[in-house]
């Protein structure tokens, strides 16, 4: 698994490498899957933006409870923007090769964590963790 992610993050610093794989896909495909990265690096900037805006901006919340959501957070948003890489990677490369596009579970984990931190917010309202 580690050479796998070796090989393929060498691939994100010379992504003409894939030429050599396969053919070349229909550039519609092409472009949808760097739509598809761009809409990841978009979710992975809005994660980054909310754990720093929880951290500036949630100053009557306990401090453990703030830093807890805020680094749920940010570190979503990072996993994000290098699954962005990796997925936009994978994909090119099926394409190429004319196999099945990639699964992955990395969306569920974001939602998941997505979910964590809003729930976290929302016990702290509860318990009237605000305005302290």
């Amino acid at each position: 698994m580690i050479d796998r992610f070796r090989t393929a993050a060498r691939l994100w610093w010379a992504p003409e490498r894939l030429r050599a794989e396969g053919r070349t896909p229909d550039y519609r495909f092409s472009l949808a899957n760097e739509r598809t990265f761009l809409a990841w690096i978009r979710t992975a900037l809005a994660l980054v933006g909310g754990g720093l805006a929880v951290d500036q901006f949630l100053t009557g919340m306990r401090p453990g409870a703030r830093t807890t959501i805020a680094v749920v957070l940010l570190a979503g948003g990072a996993l994000c923007a290098v699954r962005a890489v990796n997925h936009w990677l994978r994909a090119e490369r099926a394409m190429r090769r004319g196999e099945d596009l990639p699964l992955s579970r990395f969306p569920v984990l974001l939602a998941l964590g997505t979910a964590l931190a809003a729930l976290l917010v929302v016990v702290g309202v509860v318990l009237g963790e605000f305005g302290r």
